[in-house]
């Protein structure tokens, strides 16, 4: 709906058709204050008091008042922010970490800038009337994550006392499992239509750690595609089957019929969370079959047949793909950080 104000000086980034996802950002920056005043700040002889402590809250109003203060910046409803502040003798500087996530369509690396600037000229403040000398510099982000951009960190690596944050467990939840991809579709099948929903799907899954073992193009028929479906969860050797199209109402699509064929254990919640989320978007979300379940040890699970719903499905399941599976096959050493 943009376009109908033309082409305008300033608006905000249009982010309805973007789907929800964990966001975190992590930032820093420092403060040098001199031999005096770092003796004071260490000792918490400040004229005005503990600028430690008050810096810290000030980090966090920071955070929460971005979109106040940036007039391009989207509210967003914070879910955690922290602040760490680190006295450093050798330069008597003092570093400030922000730490802040949320769940939303667009991040929060403003949110950790702000939390930091905010905490800094705080500092500043607090320190001036010791020492008037003061310099703010290494203002950065550090990390981010969520979107699909996934996570980023800042080239030359994390400092050493925010490591732990470069850990990130959720980022690879098929981490050791073995899958499976199955695209149906006539067209593809007769070669009268390039695959692309299949590659799309494995080079995804590869993303989230997964091994493609295996990757199939069927056509539409519910009997090949519950052959194929027996045969790979007989052996138990596959912790994760994924197929691709034949989700819809069309009488070719039979996905969802040849999976429930097979499957012995529902898991009526994949298909639920997909449609309600994608439908956020795009209302046709409402009309997708897509179904999941567990043959044997297998879990088994159907997403539409475009790229572009595949990558928007897989990041709607990134926070579970990963424990189901483990629960399915019963094999706790999967990787995945989701517990």
């Amino acid at each position: 709906m943009s376009e109908l104000f033309g082409k305008s000086a300033f608006h905000m980034a249009d982010v309805g058709g973007k789907i929800p996802s964990n966001r975190r950002a992590l930032a820093m920056g420092r403060i040098f204050v001199g031999e005096h005043a770092f003796e004071h700040i260490s000792a918490g002889t400040l004229p005005k008091g503990d600028v430690l402590k008050i810096a810290e809250m000030a980090g966090i109003t920071g955070a929460k008042k971005t979109a106040d203060i940036i007039p391009l910046c989207h509210p967003l409803p914070l879910e955690h922010v922290a602040i760490r502040l680190v006295l450093e003798p050798e330069t008597h500087s003092v570093a400030v970490y922000a730490l802040v996530a949320c769940f939303d369509k667009t991040g929060v690396e403003m949110e950790a800038l702000s939390a930091v600037n905010a905490s800094l000229l705080t500092l500043y403040d607090l320190t001036k009337p010791v020492e008037p000398a003061l310099t703010i510099s290494d203002i950065s982000l550090l990390l981010k994550e969520g979107g699909k951009k996934g996570h980023w960190i800042r080239p030359e690596g994390l400092p050493k006392e925010v490591a732990e944050f470069a850990k990130t467990p959720a980022a690879k939840p098929l981490q050791g499992v073995n899958c499976v991809v199955i695209t149906l579709s006539d067209r593809a099948f007769n070669g009268t239509y390039k695959d692309l929903s299949g590659p799309a799907l494995a080079q995804k899954l590869t993303d989230m750690g997964a091994s493609i073992t295996s990757q199939k193009v069927l056509p539409d028929d519910q009997q090949q595609l519950e052959k194929s479906l027996r045969e790979l969860c007989n052996g138990n050797q596959v912790e994760l089957i994924m197929t691709t199209g034949g989700t819809g109402l069309t009488a070719r699509d039979i996905t969802p019929e040849a999976i429930s064929a097979v499957i012995e254990k529902p898991a009526p919640g994949f298909g639920e969370v997909l449609r309600s989320a994608s439908a956020r978007t795009i209302s046709t979300a409402w009309l997708s079959r897509s179904i999941a379940g567990v043959c044997k040890q297998t879990l088994i699970v159907s997403l539409p047949g475009s790229p572009k719903a595949i990558g928007e499905c897989l990041q709607i399941m990134s926070p579970f793909i990963g424990h189901a599976v483990r629960l399915a096959s019963g094999k706790s050493h999967l990787g995945g950080g989701s517990k």
